[in-house]
Protein backbone atom coordinates (compact mmCIF):
# COMPACT_ATOMS: atom_id res chain seq x y z
CA UNK A 1 0.00 0.00 0.00
CA UNK A 2 1.17 3.43 -0.84
CA UNK A 3 1.34 5.95 2.63
CA UNK A 4 -0.52 8.52 2.13
CA UNK A 5 0.49 11.20 -0.80
CA UNK A 6 -0.87 14.75 1.09
CA UNK A 7 -0.27 15.82 3.83
CA UNK A 8 3.26 15.98 6.22
CA UNK A 9 2.79 15.11 10.57
CA UNK A 10 5.24 17.41 12.26
CA UNK A 11 5.85 16.12 15.74
CA UNK A 12 9.19 16.95 18.37
CA UNK A 13 11.26 14.05 17.34
CA UNK A 14 13.69 12.43 20.19
CA UNK A 15 16.74 10.89 18.51
CA UNK A 16 16.97 7.53 19.89
CA UNK A 17 19.93 5.70 17.86
CA UNK A 18 21.58 6.54 14.62
CA UNK A 19 18.31 5.40 12.92
CA UNK A 20 15.42 6.31 15.29
CA UNK A 21 13.35 8.60 16.11
CA UNK A 22 10.35 8.81 18.27
CA UNK A 23 8.45 11.67 20.04
CA UNK A 24 8.27 12.04 24.02
CA UNK A 25 4.65 11.20 23.56
CA UNK A 26 5.60 7.91 21.70
CA UNK A 27 7.55 6.65 23.73
CA UNK A 28 5.69 7.15 27.01
CA UNK A 29 2.30 5.32 25.26
CA UNK A 30 4.60 3.02 23.87
CA UNK A 31 6.29 2.07 27.37
CA UNK A 32 2.79 2.04 28.48
CA UNK A 33 1.50 -0.80 26.15
CA UNK A 34 4.32 -2.46 26.83
CA UNK A 35 4.18 -2.43 30.68
CA UNK A 36 0.14 -3.93 29.99
CA UNK A 37 1.28 -6.18 28.09
CA UNK A 38 4.09 -7.52 30.16
CA UNK A 39 1.43 -8.07 33.11
CA UNK A 40 -0.80 -10.22 30.37
CA UNK A 41 1.75 -12.71 28.81
CA UNK A 42 0.62 -15.70 31.18
CA UNK A 43 -2.96 -15.32 28.95
CA UNK A 44 -2.77 -18.43 27.13
CA UNK A 45 -3.32 -16.69 23.64
CA UNK A 46 -2.70 -16.99 20.09
CA UNK A 47 -1.11 -14.63 18.12
CA UNK A 48 -4.33 -14.03 16.17
CA UNK A 49 -5.88 -13.16 19.47
CA UNK A 50 -2.80 -11.13 20.68
CA UNK A 51 -3.55 -8.77 17.38
CA UNK A 52 -7.52 -8.35 18.02
CA UNK A 53 -6.80 -7.39 21.38
CA UNK A 54 -3.67 -5.16 21.09
CA UNK A 55 -5.29 -3.48 17.74
CA UNK A 56 -8.23 -2.57 20.19
CA UNK A 57 -6.10 -0.93 22.42
CA UNK A 58 -5.75 1.41 19.67
CA UNK A 59 -9.67 2.52 19.30
CA UNK A 60 -9.57 6.19 18.90
CA UNK A 61 -6.15 6.79 18.21
CA UNK A 62 -6.12 9.73 15.37
CA UNK A 63 -5.18 9.06 11.90
CA UNK A 64 -2.42 10.86 10.60
CA UNK A 65 -0.78 10.74 7.09
CA UNK A 66 2.61 10.75 6.37
CA UNK A 67 4.44 10.35 9.60
CA UNK A 68 7.11 8.22 8.16
CA UNK A 69 8.01 11.22 6.00
CA UNK A 70 11.18 13.36 7.65
CA UNK A 71 13.51 15.22 5.70
CA UNK A 72 16.77 13.36 5.85
CA UNK A 73 18.33 10.11 5.60
CA UNK A 74 15.81 7.35 5.96
CA UNK A 75 15.06 6.39 9.73
CA UNK A 76 13.13 4.14 11.70
CA UNK A 77 10.14 6.12 12.72
CA UNK A 78 7.98 5.09 15.78
CA UNK A 79 4.88 7.41 16.01
CA UNK A 80 1.51 5.93 18.64
CA UNK A 81 0.21 9.74 18.95
CA UNK A 82 -0.87 8.93 14.85
CA UNK A 83 -0.89 6.23 12.82
CA UNK A 84 -1.84 5.47 9.19
CA UNK A 85 -3.41 2.52 8.35
CA UNK A 86 -0.21 0.49 7.78
CA UNK A 87 1.54 2.33 10.49
CA UNK A 88 -0.97 1.04 13.00
CA UNK A 89 -0.79 -2.76 11.22
CA UNK A 90 2.77 -2.72 11.95
CA UNK A 91 2.69 -1.51 15.52
CA UNK A 92 0.35 -3.80 16.42
CA UNK A 93 1.73 -6.91 14.15
CA UNK A 94 5.07 -6.18 16.06
CA UNK A 95 3.57 -6.02 19.44
CA UNK A 96 1.85 -9.41 18.83
CA UNK A 97 4.86 -10.52 18.01
CA UNK A 98 6.88 -9.41 21.41
CA UNK A 99 4.23 -10.52 23.52
CA UNK A 100 4.17 -14.46 22.40
CA UNK A 101 7.85 -13.94 21.95
CA UNK A 102 7.42 -12.33 25.71
CA UNK A 103 10.37 -10.15 25.00
CA UNK A 104 8.45 -6.39 25.63
CA UNK A 105 11.94 -3.65 25.37
CA UNK A 106 11.63 -0.79 23.77
CA UNK A 107 14.80 -2.18 22.40
CA UNK A 108 13.05 -5.51 20.65
CA UNK A 109 10.23 -2.94 19.82
CA UNK A 110 13.03 -1.31 17.56
CA UNK A 111 14.38 -4.24 15.93
CA UNK A 112 11.06 -6.09 15.38
CA UNK A 113 9.72 -3.23 13.60
CA UNK A 114 12.72 -2.49 11.72
CA UNK A 115 12.10 -6.27 10.26
CA UNK A 116 8.71 -5.91 9.66
CA UNK A 117 9.05 -2.75 7.32
CA UNK A 118 12.36 -2.88 5.77
CA UNK A 119 13.03 -5.25 2.59
CA UNK A 120 15.59 -7.42 4.15
CA UNK A 121 14.56 -6.49 7.40
CA UNK A 122 17.44 -3.46 8.18
CA UNK A 123 16.98 -0.11 7.10
CA UNK A 124 19.20 0.41 4.36
CA UNK A 125 17.84 3.70 2.81
CA UNK A 126 14.43 4.99 1.43
CA UNK A 127 14.43 2.46 -0.93
CA UNK A 128 14.46 -0.49 1.32
CA UNK A 129 11.66 0.76 2.74
CA UNK A 130 8.38 -1.33 1.81
CA UNK A 131 6.50 1.14 0.09
CA UNK A 132 3.98 -1.19 -1.48
CA UNK A 133 1.68 -3.56 0.66
CA UNK A 134 1.82 -6.39 -1.90
CA UNK A 135 5.53 -6.32 -1.48
CA UNK A 136 5.35 -5.90 2.32
CA UNK A 137 3.40 -9.03 2.34
CA UNK A 138 6.07 -10.83 0.22
CA UNK A 139 8.84 -10.13 2.05
CA UNK A 140 7.54 -10.92 5.25
CA UNK A 141 6.55 -14.17 4.08
CA UNK A 142 10.08 -15.29 2.97
CA UNK A 143 11.03 -13.78 6.79
CA UNK A 144 8.50 -16.23 8.12
CA UNK A 145 6.44 -13.67 9.19
CA UNK A 146 3.23 -14.29 7.30
CA UNK A 147 1.77 -16.70 5.42
CA UNK A 148 -0.22 -15.45 2.34
CA UNK A 149 -3.76 -17.00 2.56
CA UNK A 150 -5.27 -15.69 -0.11
CA UNK A 151 -5.42 -18.68 -2.83
CA UNK A 152 -6.19 -21.00 0.05
CA UNK A 153 -9.32 -19.69 1.16
CA UNK A 154 -10.43 -19.40 -2.76
CA UNK A 155 -9.26 -16.36 -4.00
CA UNK A 156 -8.90 -15.46 -8.08
CA UNK A 157 -5.21 -14.63 -9.67
CA UNK A 158 -4.71 -10.67 -8.87
CA UNK A 159 -2.61 -9.15 -12.01
CA UNK A 160 0.16 -6.43 -10.45
CA UNK A 161 2.21 -4.03 -11.74
CA UNK A 162 2.45 -1.22 -9.71
CA UNK A 163 4.47 1.90 -10.87
CA UNK A 164 2.54 4.81 -9.18
CA UNK A 165 5.70 6.06 -7.06
CA UNK A 166 8.20 6.06 -10.06
CA UNK A 167 5.75 7.74 -12.51
CA UNK A 168 4.29 10.32 -9.61
CA UNK A 169 7.88 11.31 -7.97
CA UNK A 170 6.55 14.59 -7.26
CA UNK A 171 5.18 13.44 -4.19
CA UNK A 172 7.83 11.48 -2.75
CA UNK A 173 10.59 14.44 -1.46
CA UNK A 174 13.14 11.38 -1.41
CA UNK A 175 12.52 10.39 -5.10
CA UNK A 176 14.24 14.07 -5.95
CA UNK A 177 17.57 12.15 -5.59
CA UNK A 178 17.75 9.98 -8.99
CA UNK A 179 19.41 6.90 -7.07
CA UNK A 180 16.42 6.52 -5.21
CA UNK A 181 13.82 7.04 -7.87
CA UNK A 182 15.93 4.19 -9.93
CA UNK A 183 16.00 1.91 -6.97
CA UNK A 184 12.14 2.13 -6.82
CA UNK A 185 11.50 1.31 -10.48
CA UNK A 186 13.81 -1.81 -9.64
CA UNK A 187 11.14 -3.00 -6.93
CA UNK A 188 8.31 -2.11 -9.11
CA UNK A 189 9.79 -4.57 -11.79
CA UNK A 190 10.35 -7.15 -9.18
CA UNK A 191 7.18 -7.30 -7.60
CA UNK A 192 5.26 -7.28 -11.15
CA UNK A 193 7.37 -10.87 -11.52
CA UNK A 194 5.51 -12.49 -8.59
CA UNK A 195 1.89 -14.20 -8.60
CA UNK A 196 -0.65 -12.54 -6.53
CA UNK A 197 -4.41 -13.62 -5.06
CA UNK A 198 -7.39 -12.00 -4.58
CA UNK A 199 -10.77 -12.45 -3.30
CA UNK A 200 -13.29 -9.96 -5.39
CA UNK A 201 -15.45 -8.20 -3.40
CA UNK A 202 -18.64 -9.89 -4.82
CA UNK A 203 -17.09 -12.96 -3.39
CA UNK A 204 -15.96 -11.73 -0.14
CA UNK A 205 -19.11 -13.07 2.06
CA UNK A 206 -19.14 -16.10 0.38
CA UNK A 207 -15.58 -16.79 1.42
CA UNK A 208 -15.36 -15.30 4.46
CA UNK A 209 -15.66 -18.73 6.27
CA UNK A 210 -11.82 -18.81 5.98
CA UNK A 211 -11.21 -15.77 7.38
CA UNK A 212 -10.06 -15.88 11.48
CA UNK A 213 -10.21 -12.68 13.62
CA UNK A 214 -6.58 -11.22 13.68
CA UNK A 215 -5.74 -11.90 10.07
CA UNK A 216 -4.01 -9.35 7.80
CA UNK A 217 -6.85 -7.78 5.68
CA UNK A 218 -5.33 -5.74 2.31
CA UNK A 219 -7.62 -4.10 0.15
CA UNK A 220 -6.72 -3.90 -4.04
CA UNK A 221 -7.63 -1.48 -6.39
CA UNK A 222 -8.98 -1.82 -10.32
CA UNK A 223 -6.31 0.56 -10.48
CA UNK A 224 -3.55 -0.79 -12.98
CA UNK A 225 -0.62 1.18 -11.27
CA UNK A 226 -1.05 0.40 -7.88
CA UNK A 227 -2.00 -2.35 -5.83
CA UNK A 228 -3.25 -2.01 -2.75
CA UNK A 229 -5.14 1.36 -0.83
CA UNK A 230 -5.74 0.37 2.36
CA UNK A 231 -4.72 -2.64 5.18
CA UNK A 232 -6.16 -3.44 8.63
CA UNK A 233 -7.21 -6.47 10.48
CA UNK A 234 -10.20 -9.08 10.19
CA UNK A 235 -12.52 -9.16 13.08
CA UNK A 236 -15.52 -11.42 14.00
CA UNK A 237 -18.83 -9.69 14.98
CA UNK A 238 -22.20 -10.45 15.23
CA UNK A 239 -21.50 -13.88 12.70
CA UNK A 240 -19.33 -11.37 9.83
CA UNK A 241 -16.10 -10.54 9.55
CA UNK A 242 -15.54 -6.47 10.16
CA UNK A 243 -12.09 -4.73 9.82
CA UNK A 244 -10.35 -3.35 12.47
CA UNK A 245 -8.18 0.00 10.87
CA UNK A 246 -6.71 2.85 11.03
CA UNK A 247 -9.84 5.06 8.93
CA UNK A 248 -8.75 8.16 6.37
CA UNK A 249 -12.66 9.02 6.68
CA UNK A 250 -13.78 8.49 10.08
CA UNK A 251 -9.91 9.87 10.89
CA UNK A 252 -9.31 7.35 13.93
CA UNK A 253 -8.64 3.57 14.41
CA UNK A 254 -12.30 1.87 14.12
CA UNK A 255 -14.01 -1.58 13.43
CA UNK A 256 -16.25 -0.83 10.74
CA UNK A 257 -19.50 -0.29 11.63
CA UNK A 258 -20.59 -2.21 8.44
CA UNK A 259 -18.96 -6.00 7.65
CA UNK A 260 -16.27 -6.27 5.38
CA UNK A 261 -18.22 -7.57 2.51
CA UNK A 262 -20.46 -4.38 2.57
CA UNK A 263 -17.79 -1.80 3.54
CA UNK A 264 -16.22 -2.39 0.12
CA UNK A 265 -19.32 -3.30 -2.12
CA UNK A 266 -19.82 0.46 -2.58
CA UNK A 267 -16.39 1.74 -3.11
CA UNK A 268 -15.41 1.48 -6.66
CA UNK A 269 -12.10 2.62 -5.56
CA UNK A 270 -11.71 -0.91 -4.00
CA UNK A 271 -11.72 -4.40 -5.87
CA UNK A 272 -11.40 -7.15 -3.22
CA UNK A 273 -8.80 -8.25 -0.86
CA UNK A 274 -5.40 -10.38 0.10
CA UNK A 275 -5.68 -12.08 3.28
CA UNK A 276 -2.78 -13.41 4.82
CA UNK A 277 -1.90 -14.56 8.55
CA UNK A 278 0.79 -14.25 11.13
CA UNK A 279 2.68 -17.76 11.43
CA UNK A 280 3.47 -16.80 15.20
CA UNK A 281 7.23 -18.09 16.52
Amino acid sequence: MIRSLFVFFFFCPILLSAQTVCSLESRQLLDKELENLASETTKNQSIQEWVVEIGKDFLGTPYVEKTLEIPGPEQLVINLQGVDCTTFLEAVVTLARMTEMQDLSFEQFEKELEKLRYRSGKNEGYPSRLHYFTEWIVANQKKGIIQDITAEIGGSPYPNSPSFMSENPQFYPQLSEPANLAKIREAETQISQYAYSFVPKEKIQSLEKGIQSGDLIAITTPMANLDVVHVGFAVWQNGRVHLLHASSKNKEVEISALPLHDYLAGNKGQSGIMVARLTGN
